[in-house]
């Protein structure tokens, strides 16, 4: 029994309902899904190559930032018009490349400020035209995240937009509490301690609210999560607030499971594998990596760089001869697959940390 035996799309972008199969089955078997954010084709790819080679399901997501860099950072992005171009062309090339791969993808956009909402509306046209013709949306998923403003005003605009995406059985992650660092421009590095952790009162009031809505929701709660990587002991992580969180809920709404709420990690680069062990055993799902990845492929290019260095200063002369050509050095096939490589190991990292890995 895997998670491809419960799925019915069993490899591509699934949506609705195999979304919802898919965390129920990940809160069964106690395992999470990396969600990856991807800025490029080539980032892309090599989170789905490390899919492949775990035999695991993945979520691939694209940043405001991130969707406008897919676009090109040569196009104004005033009102929103790059990373919703961006966006739409990220799912449309994860969508035709997802099944050569031979694995499940969630198709996810990660945070969704006030600010930055005409994004997060324009990417719902798209989701609705693509809906019209094909009778799933084109994202599997989106976040909104109100997590800096008001809790009333938080839950009532995610309600709004749980409505909007109810009819196409499309998912909602909303966070409550702030994720603390910076990421994709925006700052919580000053933000009040106890801002850091949700209490379980919101929980229970999101879910209250939501539930009626639409099944398709989760909740990234803040339990001192922070975005980018930190000195250890910097970051002070309670995950246990997240088993409090789902006793609350289960004893104000009186249902049977012990584990009603689907559960996201914020800012998981730099977690220690207890942290993500301990979070996973109290409904977690989905765990955010960017700062790791965005180092590990890094680390891949630098080292070819520093490495050929002799060979990519001149077009023609390196160490074997001034009259050796050096075409074959800096083909930027060969030093950006470096990158991927370096990516893709860091991702396959994640799948076994996780208990992803072998789970299809």
């Amino acid at each position: 029994m895997g998670v491809t035996d419960v799925l019915e799309r069993k490899v591509g972008v699934i949506t609705g309902d195999d979304v919802l199969k898919l965390f129920n089955y990940a809160q069964e078997k106690k395992f999470a899904i990396p969600a990856v954010n991807v800025t490029s084709s080539s980032t892309v790819v090599a989170v789905l190559e490390a899919a492949r080679d775990s035999k695991a399901p993945v979520i691939i997501q694209v940043s405001q930032g991130g969707a406008a860099f897919f676009a090109g950072k040569g196009v104004a992005n005033g009102k929103q018009e790059a990373s919703i171009a961006g966006g739409v062309a990220a799912a449309l090339f994860v969508r035709s490349i997802a099944p050569t791969y031979g694995v499940p993808v969630v198709l996810h956009t990660d945070h969704c400020a006030k600010k930055l909402l005409p994004w997060l509306d324009g990417l719902l046209d798209a989701d609705e035209a693509y809906f019209r013709q094909h009778g799933e949306p084109l994202f599997s998923s989106h976040m909104i995240d109100l997590s800096e403003e008001k809790v009333e005003l938080n839950i009532e605009t995610t309600a709004k937009y749980l409505k909007r995406a109810a009819p196409m059985k499309q998912w909602l992650e909303m966070e409550i509490g702030i994720t603390g660092g910076e990421e994709d421009g925006v700052n919580n590095e000053d933000v009040d301690n106890a801002s850091l952790y949700t209490q379980p009162e919101d929980i229970h009031e999101i879910y209250k609210t939501l539930s009626p809505i639409s099944p398709y929701f989760s909740i990234a709660a803040a339990f001192g999560n922070v975005h980018g990587v930190y000195k250890p002991g910097n970051v002070k992580l309670h995950p246990e607030l997240l088993g409090k969180h789902q006793a609350y809920v289960k004893e104000k709404v009186g249902c049977k499971e012990d584990k009603p709420v689907f559960l996201v990690f914020h800012g998981g680069s730099g977690s220690s594998k207890k942290e993500f062990s301990d979070a996973i055993g109290y409904g977690v799902v989905k765990v955010n990596l960017d700062t790791d990845l965005q180092w590990a492929y890094l680390t891949g290019i630098r080292d070819y760089v520093l490495t050929k260095k002799g060979y990519i200063m001149t077009q023609v002369g390196n160490p074997d001869g001034d009259d050796k050509p050096n075409k074959k050095y800096f083909d930027p096939r060969v030093w950006v697959r470096e990158g991927e490589k370096t990516m893709s190991a860091r991702v396959a990292e994640a799948f076994a940390d996780f208990n992803c890995a072998g789970q299809l």
